[in-house]
């Protein structure tokens, strides 16, 4: 934990779920985290961060708009003059039959999924490259692996995501900065429990090799690991967090 003190870092999508577990475990250990989410409840998780002796900073912004996401950039940088680490987690995933998309359903889904990344990573990127340092960490989905029913544009967009990395990792090797990805299986989070029954999460969990559901805190130990020296050799990669479901 030691590792990630004093680093500053970003994390989209923070209000719940996997994000605010990041944050939390990013708090614990002594970083300086900045929250962010369309959700305002983001505020109140960052205050019960500061209440709990983290140093947390929370944004009602929208990741795909680039306007809201520089504020937030030029606060980190005004509070502490650099950026360390950005994890790219805001996210959707409603169902859709693919006969019954729209257009605007399938814009909608890579803005906030696939754009959001664009923008955010192009805001906090020249600062990493001016320090030659810094850590992004991408969240994809395992079900790029698996394929899913009424969920194309989510997965289109997040194999995209995936591509996005590797692409960016061969840029910015040259000035030591890293860009690896996380799919994650299925996570027991709140939006989960609004998506899927008991049933169905039992389904999952029939094929995964840990017999157990995976959490935000599983996701946010890797992203740990991907954020600090412990994976200073690596870069452009994928990890699957998914309790030993897929294997590649």
């Amino acid at each position: 934990m030691e590792l990630i003190k004093d680093k500053v870092a970003i994390v989209t999508g923070a209000a719940a779920g996997i994000g605010a577990g990041v944050a939390k475990l990013f708090a614990q250990g002594g970083a300086h985290v900045f929250l962010t989410d369309l959700d305002g409840h983001v505020k109140k998780v960052a205050a019960t961060l500061k209440e709990e002796g983290g140093s947390a900073f929370g944004f009602e912004a929208n990741a795909r708009h680039r306007d809201a996401m520089a504020a937030v950039v030029e606060d980190a940088l005004k509070r502490f003059g650099r950026i360390d680490v950005l994890i790219n987690n805001a996210g959707v995933y409603p169902r859709q039959p693919f006969l019954e998309m729209t257009e605007e359903q399938w814009d909608s889904m890579h803005d906030i999924n696939l754009k959001s990344v664009f923008h955010c990573t192009k805001l906090v990127m020249p600062h990493m490259v001016k320090q030659r340092a810094g850590a992004v960490v991408n969240i994809s989905s395992v079900t790029f692996f698996t394929g899913l029913e009424n969920l194309t544009h989510y997965i289109a967009s997040k194999g995209a995501i995936i591509g996005f990395t590797r692409a960016l990792a061969r840029e910015m090797g040259e000035h030591n900065v890293r860009v690896n990805c996380i799919t994650p299986g299925a996570i027991e989070t709140e939006g989960e429990r609004k998506l899927m029954s008991k049933e169905k999460a039992d389904e999952v969990l029939a094929h995964q090799s840990l017999k157990r559901r995976i959490t935000p805190l599983d996701l946010a130990r890797v992203c740990l690991f991907l954020s600090t020296e412990l994976s200073d050799a690596m870069t452009g990669q994928t990890l699957n967090v998914d309790g030993g479901w897929i294997m590649y």
